[in-house]
């Protein structure tokens, strides 16, 4: 029998430094490498080089731009294998866990404690999260400062931003920066603080969420209902009509199927929103800012808006017979193809496979919608076209999921508020193990650049200075103002008096 390979080899990496002949060993841990230890490798200057690479001061930087290749931290909460489709919260394929758990919260307690809870601590955990639903009645007249057509996701960063407001006693830079920090030390009140901001947040997610879609339709807010899960709280305040529906309550196949869609979405490593969150988490700020600054960058259409984008493409192709020639117009990018790819899996997203069943139960509910047939078609033609597949191009997550969020009436620009939803329970899971990770003392996430801008430069005074860039982008693009226009033409009129 022959040697494993790599079997009795060291754990490192050998650098050499063709600059200087230096050679470094790097230690390799867990597959990955310190990238301080190229802070090491410096050299003298090259003749002509800038001095501001910093070359024999500050080591080599690692280039990395958009984060393709660094890990910031060590997590325990979400596996990904994105080259065999594998997704896991906490070690349990992501397929069983929506088929087996009792539904969204207990699989958010797995994700921010870590392990299955017992029963008595499952009904202990729902309790507190349902009975923080409830908000501040303050809270509403905020609401009603938005205006009926504002995007409801500007909504909801304000409205998880101002929560904090309503919580003094768990804001740092108030209640002392230690407030969630000293938890890792021990400390029991901390812990106390920590874990009831985390009943707030969830409970008052689904709370705000609806005020957010009643508000648009001029409706007044529900109170949050008493004897309903998470998910048909969240429903039952969307919908309810009081008056004529004193018995309403949500269809059970359309309550599990957006509590599916909800464990599917309540995590996944460390996407742009949950770097996000464990950025700002990062300074120490409040977990309602650290929320509301997720939920910002869940807001972006590169992020969340996926599956309101998928809609309005369907919508745009308007017929099966039309993808084809919709497929060629993505070839030459003059349009864009969304609902496929994604930026880890490069096999296929083991979620889209559950939603596509999701749907199918739902559309027995509410009727088929037209545009599946367009996007079957479409999916089916990009699996068989060699431009896609050659591009891991295939079905993700939100492919299907908007059409059922547009089957059970969804509007397509709230679309991402159910992103958002349940995501803020992978967001806490992340903010509370750095804050229970690092003994204490949180490290700020600081990114070093690459500066290649001007060297050192003196001071040119106004009348000497001369502006030769004509590109658009090189000084302040003119903007119009009606007032301007009418004072404008206010005056060319009294000129001619």
């Amino acid at each position: 029998m022959g040697r494993p390979a790599g079997a009795g080899q060291e754990q490192s990496l050998t650098v050499v430094d063709n600059r200087t002949g230096k050679k470094y060993e790097v230690p390799i841990k867990n597959n990955a490498i310190q990238a301080t230890a190229f802070k090491q490798m410096k050299a003298p200057f090259l003749t002509g080089e800038r001095k501001e690479n910093e070359t024999d001061t500050a080591g080599l930087r690692v280039f990395d731009p958009g984060f393709m290749n660094t890990a910031v931290l060590e997590s325990k909460i979400t596996f990904i294998d994105g080259g065999k489709g594998i997704l896991r919260y906490r070690g349990y394929p992501i397929e069983e866990l929506v088929v087996k758990s009792s539904g969204f919260l207990e699989t958010s307690y797995l994700l921010i404690w870590g392990e299955l809870p017992t029963k008595q601590q499952l009904n202990n955990f729902e309790r507190e999260v349902l009975h923080h639903t409830f908000v501040h009645q303050d809270l509403e007249r905020l609401f009603a400062a938005f205006r009926y057509d504002s995007h409801p996701m500007s909504i909801m960063v304000s409205a998880f931003s101002s929560l904090g407001a309503f919580s003094p006693e768990a804001n740092p830079a108030l209640a002392g920066q230690r407030v969630y920090t000293d938890a890792a030390k021990g400390n029991l009140k901390a812990l106390a603080v920590m874990d009831k901001q985390i009943f707030r947040l969830l409970g008052k997610s689904i709370t705000i969420a609806a005020m957010a879609y009643r508000i648009r339709q001029g409706r007044p807010f529900n109170r949050p209902p008493a004897g309903l899960s998470f998910v048909g709280s969240f429903l039952w305040m969307l919908d309810y009509l009081n008056g004529d529906q004193k018995d309403y309550t949500p269809h059970p196949v359309l309550e599990k199927a957006l509590d599916v869609l909800f464990q599917l979405h309540a995590d996944h490593e460390l996407n742009a929103s949950t770097a996000t969150m464990l950025q700002v988490g990062s300074t120490l700020a409040d977990p309602y800012s650290a929320v509301a600054a997720a939920t910002a960058a869940l807001y972006g259409p590169s992020h969340g808006g996926a599956n309101q984008a998928v809609i309005e493409m369907l919508i745009k192709i308007g017929s099966v017979d039309k993808v084809p020639e919709f497929l060629e117009r993505v070839k030459r990018k003059d349009a864009i193809l969304s609902g496929f790819g994604h930026r880890v899996y490069k096999t296929s997203d083991p979620r889209s496979h559950i939603v596509r069943k999701i749907a199918e139960e739902v559309f027995e509910v509410t009727g088929r919608d037209p545009l599946i047939d367009i996007a079957l078609a479409l999916q089916e033609a990009a699996s068989k076209d060699e431009y896609f597949t050659s591009r891991n191009l295939a079905a993700n997550v939100d492919f299907f999921t908007g059409l059922i969020y547009r089957a059970i009436g969804i509007p397509s620009d709230y679309m991402t508020v159910l992103f958002a939803i349940p995501r803020v329970t992978g967001w806490l899971a992340h903010w509370r193990q750095m804050m229970l990770s690092s003994g204490g003392s949180v490290k700020i996430w600081r990114p070093r650049q690459v500066y290649t801008g001007e060297t050192q430069r003196d001071w040119v005074d106004i009348k000497d200075r001369q502006f030769d860039d004509k590109s658009p982008a090189a000084q302040p693009t003119a903007v119009s103002h009606l007032t301007s226009i009418r004072q404008s033409l206010a005056q060319q009129a009294k000129s001619k008096l």
